[in-house]
């Protein structure tokens, strides 16, 4: 979502602060810190995910954890309705993340 504020291109956007109060470029500016901490988000996840995989491959254990993984997407959903967000996007995010950490626990072993 680089610079179109919302995934529809309108410039919209759910924060603390009234959008009628701040300009354009405000809002741009709140969207740019807001997509920086999703990266710093998914890079501290995939660290923990990546010491998740070295305990696996030291005790011999599978790559694949379908209870681990269902209960993630159970928390996603959950997490997306508490913050009115659609929760079937949010799993699909989600679901990517779960994928490609299994892709690079399977090329780390």
């Amino acid at each position: 979502m680089a610079d179109n504020d919302t995934t529809d291109g309108s410039d919209e956007s759910v924060m603390s602060g009234d959008p009628a109060e701040m300009d354009l470029d405000e809002l741009r500016t709140e969207i740019r810190t807001i997509d920086q901490e999703i990266v710093e988000l998914i890079a501290q996840r995939t660290y923990v995910a990546e010491s998740i995989a070295a305990v696996k491959r030291e005790r011999g254990l599978p790559t694949t954890d379908e209870s681990q993984e269902e209960a993630v997407m159970e928390r996603a959903g959950m997490n997306a309705e508490q913050f009115d967000v659609d929760a079937n996007l949010v799993k699909a995010i989600f679901r990517l993340l779960i994928e490609l950490n299994k892709v690079e626990q399977r090329e780390n072993r």
